[in-house]
């Protein structure tokens, strides 16, 4: 669905564009991700085997405690990190992560934003207007 812009009630960071990895499914840093390779590695994970690194993760929600938090800080530090993470729902924690690790992050949609943005789609976030257009 290109051309369309979706509100989030919740975003922090700096504006990014990019490409979006979308899945309907949740994220947890220590749990889904091979952080020394880039990919989300558990076996049963929608995006199994895909690169993360640079790209727009676009998900349903955000899985994980303290643990996940310091690792989003630990892949900025060595560049593998995702550009930005926008979820449906995210946890406090989460969000002192992407915070932490200077990762853009929108959540709160009226709509299922993993619905909304088609896979491979080119998206531009702002946060400071709490938006995300498919370009």
């Amino acid at each position: 669905m290109s051309g369309i812009t979706l509100q989030a009630r919740h975003a922090l960071g700096a504006p990014v564009a990019g490409e979006a990895l979308v899945a309907k499914d949740g994220f947890s840093a220590r749990y889904d991700l091979d952080r020394i390779r880039g990919v989300f590695s558990r076996p049963s994970h929608k995006l199994v085997g895909q690169s993360y690194a640079g790209r727009i993760l676009v998900l349903d929600t955000a899985k994980g405690g303290v643990a996940s938090a310091w690792m989003l800080y630990e892949m900025q530090s060595r560049q593998l990190a995702p550009l930005a993470i926008v979820f449906n729902t995210v946890n406090p924690i989460l969000v002192q992560g992407a915070a932490l690790g200077g990762i853009t992050m929108l959540a709160g949609f009226d709509v299922d934003v993993t619905q909304a943005v088609a896979p491979g789609s080119r998206v531009e976030i702002d946060p400071r207007a709490r938006t995300l257009r498919v370009l």
